[in-house]
């Protein structure tokens, strides 16, 4: 048994131990749906962060980079992950006011709609049903490639390892090990990237040498490779194409129900906060490690085959035994994160979102009917053949369609009502797959951000045009007007003041990012296609150049509004709050005079 093969083996061993002792502390459902909603805000980082970077990011988009989008992916602003603050501010702390088990509960309380729940719910299970099969194959080709075990073999040891413990031991299992896998990837990808490009001779030969790459011309571009033979004839079209699919993955983040679930199990809302603002922070650095690396890898051989591999073989190949070991090893742990994230929705869905009526639930109940679950993917897995970067795509914003319209509306709109909820979502989700499914068959040939842009704007017009013929219930009025009060735990100016570092810290990487990628990467590139000034000055006309700009440009003043919603939301000396905090002491000081407990508030 070679090093790679213990290493990995281990560390499984490690996360099926440590999850499967998080079980014995399970008593209720609530333990078992929401982790108890008392994880601090490593915890839901670790979730949130563990459970995007998967094998779709450390295989299929890495490879993406290495056939020739290294600067078009290394250079763009990050639309997708302010999707993470502006989901948690404009949508997951109202979520977590809900109280609900699952997202799908939640839609179903919101608007009084079993049958809405019921169409959330299938909507898990079929999208991450789907994701939880490519996150799977995708552990089984690597473990596969790395082991020499047959896929076979490979596909049953990743499916044993995350279903034992996310079976067992539910949401807590799963958060626990989310971070634990997140901390080795993170910390595996850094050293890992630094030994790579010190190899190269630091980042400015790199890239310069990268930009003169006669094989793969275009790959250090602001637009990667264009042209004929590409998805993207001209540039304008590639930044169409990227600037639709990082808008529908900003939806995905925002209220996409592997992302907003882990809301769920917040200690308060201030940990939804900070969790959600730093993993911008966190997904952007690592997104730039895994698609910097990517592409950088064509210095070392630009016929990696097939490319999927790219990160496997330099782990191979041009590290020590050990750093390419915990690298591999870390790959491998983003995999099971993911995978044992989308069993476990996928479980939670079936077990309570998709009877005609609420079952009478056990923790034991919901355990077998997870089981069963993990059991179909399995068999799916074998005979479904793997695409893992073009799927991933397709799956994901399948809930930018039919989840981002009626998951925002339900708490900014006092308009929409249940059936206008129902059907949005419901042509929302089939506008969005049947427009794919054709250009997948080949029926007709459209670009891929034309899905989830119908999949929208069918469902924001349904949504309307249905809302226009209804009427909002009374219990409907009634319970959205409920999630927008604040918990009085919450207005807390010490909680506030903590909060409000968070989004510093964005503001700090939009100043920064712009200053070091003009250092490390417009300037060594334009040196590279000899387009630099005389003296060494950028060439301002130069797309490279401009670009870095809009770093700033996004991320600083969504920051700053981050910072005054959070201080108006929770400041105890606003006029508001003032209200909240001494209704809340009246009904203290009443329950304490009739001799009553009064009810916790959270």
């Amino acid at each position: 048994m070679d090093l790679f093969t213990l290493t990995i083996g281990i560390s499984i061993l490690i996360y099926v131990a440590i999850g499967s002792y998080a079980g014995r502390s399970i008593k209720k459902l609530d333990d078992y749906f929401v982790a108890g909603r008392q994880a601090p805000t490593l915890l839901i980082l670790g979730t949130l962060v563990a459970s995007v970077m998967s094998t779709s990011i450390f295989m299929g988009e890495a490879a993406f980079t290495y056939d020739g989008q290294f600067g078009a992916y290394l250079l763009f602003p990050g639309i997708a992950v302010t999707g993470y603050m502006l989901g948690a501010l404009f949508f997951g702390v109202y979520l977590r006011r809900s109280r609900a088990p699952t997202v799908a509960d939640y839609f179903g309380h919101r608007f009084q709609s079993r049958r809405l729940q019921q169409l959330a719910g299938f909507t898990i299970i079929l999208g991450l049903g789907g994701y939880l099969l490519i996150v799977t194959q995708g552990a089984a080709i690597l473990l596969s490639d790395i082991t020499g075990i047959g896929f076979l073999g490979s596909l049953l040891i990743a499916w044993f390892s995350y279903t034992l413990f996310t079976m067992y031991s539910g949401s807590k299992g799963v958060i626990i090990t989310d971070t634990l896998m997140f901390l080795l990837f993170m910390v595996a990808t850094v050293v890992f990237v630094y030994y790579i490009v010190d190899g190269f001779g630091g980042i400015s030969t790199a890239i310069t040498d990268l930009a003169r790459l006669e094989s793969k011309p275009g790959i250090a571009d602001w637009t990667g490779i264009i042209g004929e033979g590409t998805e993207w004839p001209t540039a304008l079209e590639y930044v169409i194409w990227a600037v639709v699919i990082d808008i529908a993955w900003a939806f995905v983040y925002a209220v996409g129900p592997w992302q907003a679930s882990r809301h769920l199990m917040a200690r308060d809302e201030h940990v939804v906060l900070r969790a959600a603002i730093l993993a911008c922070l966190c997904v952007i650095l690592l997104q730039m490690l895994v698609y910097g690396i990517g592409g950088l890898m064509n210095l070392a051989k630009t016929d990696i085959s097939p490319s999927e591999t790219v990160l496997i073989w330099a782990a191979r190949t041009l590290v020590p035994e050990v750093l390419g070991a915990f690298l591999l090893a870390g790959i491998v742990a983003a995999a099971l994160s993911s995978a044992s994230t989308f069993l476990s929705l996928v479980g939670f869905s079936i077990s309570n979102d998709m009877g005609s009526k609420p079952l009478a639930l056990t923790v034991n109940t919901t355990r077998k009917i997870m089981l069963i679950t993990s059991v179909i993917v399995l068999v799916c897995c074998y005979f479904f053949p793997p695409n893992i970067f073009w799927f991933m795509l397709f799956i994901g914003t399948v809930f930018a369609s039919s989840w981002g319209p009626v998951g925002l509306m339900s708490i900014w709109s006092k308009r929409i009502t249940k059936d206008a909820a129902f059907w949005g979502m419901f042509s929302g989700f089939f506008m969005n797959v049947i427009p794919a499914a054709i250009d997948y068959l080949g029926f007709y040939s459209m670009p891929e951000y034309y899905p989830p842009v119908i999949g929208t704007l069918v469902s924001v017009i349904v949504i309307l045009v249905v809302s226009a013929c209804g009427k909002v219930s009374r219990d409907e009025k009634t319970y959205r007007l409920r999630l927008h009060r604040p918990p009085v735990s919450d207005i807390d100016l010490a909680k506030v003041k903590k909060t409000l570092l968070a989004p510093v810290g964005l503001i700090l990487y939009g100043i920064l990012m712009p200053l070091w990628l003009l250092n490390y990467y417009v300037i060594p590139y334009q040196i590279g296609t000899g387009e630099i000034l005389p003296g060494g000055a950028v060439n301002w006309s130069m797309g490279e150049a401009r670009i870095t700009l809009t770093i700033f440009l996004l991320h600083v003043p969504l920051a700053l509004m981050a910072m005054k919603v959070i201080w108006d939301r929770y400041n105890p000396k606003s006029t508001r709050n003032q209200k909240i905090l001494r209704q809340a002491n009246e009904s203290r000081a009443a329950a304490r005079r009739s001799g009553e407990i009064p009810e916790a508030i959270t």
